[in-house]
């Protein structure tokens, strides 16, 4: 073994890093023929004319396709991840009662919404709005959206929650019980704040997947930004260029939340140090 070699395994010989480099020049010339190929039937096919790229120079595409569709997905994705916060939060803390009948029925809820599949939620709830006058016609879509992405995202958050406080020591616990606190004091003050740097990332993602599942409304006619990028392709006959816009901006806004996630879960978990840090220094020199 060389000083390079692991626990897991050895390190590659000279006959082993030779073969590695083939198959990796190899894997590189057949990824850019495949590249090359794609490049070259677009072109071809006339789609990387400037033409069918200058539709999205004007402001009338963005106003009138885009921002719109852009703004039914943004509106649809915040409003859901807020009840989804409040549905995941009383689930979540149900899943973790001392009454087994709570217990029981978050439970059966959680596991009942997570099986489902999105669109069907979305889809049952258009019917349903639709069949009882719920929502007036205009918002009918919005409404299935919306619900749809509340019930599912809810309960993939109860569980985040559930597990999240489940990680922290039972120390805290026994000690907030040992100081007479009642359950949901315990929960207040203690475990739901400790949890919230652990859960964070977690719940930024449950976002992100809230704004791509957005795109699901397509199937009832809800206006979001992928069904937008469609009609406006289909008015200019620029699919591949309209995709690709759609497609840049959810990945900008993606990666917007998910650095978002990131910094605020490294200023959390520094803010947690340094409030232990100035706990220990309190009782080391008794202040």
């Amino acid at each position: 073994m060389t000083g390079s070699a692991t626990v897991m395994y050895d390190a590659p010989g000279p006959k082993a890093r030779a073969l590695h480099r083939i198959i990796a020049v190899a894997f590189a010339v057949v990824v850019g023929a495949a590249a090359a190929w794609i490049i070259w039937t677009l072109i071809a096919n006339e789609q990387l004319t400037a033409e069918k790229w200058s539709p999205f120079l004007r402001l009338n595409t963005w106003t009138t396709y885009i921002l719109p569709g852009l703004f039914g997905t943004i509106s649809a994705a915040a409003l859901s991840i807020v009840f989804a916060l409040v549905l995941g939060a009383v689930l979540g803390i149900g899943r973790l009662s001392e009454h087994r009948t709570v217990r029981w029925i978050s439970s059966a809820l959680v596991e009942f919404f997570r099986a489902i599949p999105v669109l069907i939620l979305m889809v049952f709830s258009y019917y349903l709005y639709g069949q009882q006058a719920v929502f007036p016609s205009e918002y009918l879509a919005f409404a299935a959206v919306v619900t749809g992405l509340s019930l599912y995202n809810g309960s993939v958050i109860a569980e985040i929650l559930r597990s999240g406080i489940q990680s922290l020591p039972k120390g805290q616990s026994e000690a907030a019980v040992a100081l007479g606190m009642r359950k949901s004091q315990m929960m207040r003050l203690i475990l739901l704040p400790q949890s919230i740097a652990a859960m964070l990332p977690a719940l930024i993602s449950q976002m992100v997947i809230a704004l791509k599942d957005s795109a699901l409304g397509y199937a009832f006619g809800y206006i979001e930004v992928v069904r937008s990028g469609i009609r406006s392709a289909s008015y200019y006959g620029n699919y591949l260029p309209a995709l690709v816009v759609v497609a840049i901006i959810m990945i900008v806004i993606n990666f917007a939340l998910s650095s978002l996630a990131t910094k605020v879960e490294r200023q959390l978990r520094e803010g947690w140090r340094k409030k232990s840090l100035g706990k220990d220094l309190r009782q080391d020199y008794g202040e």
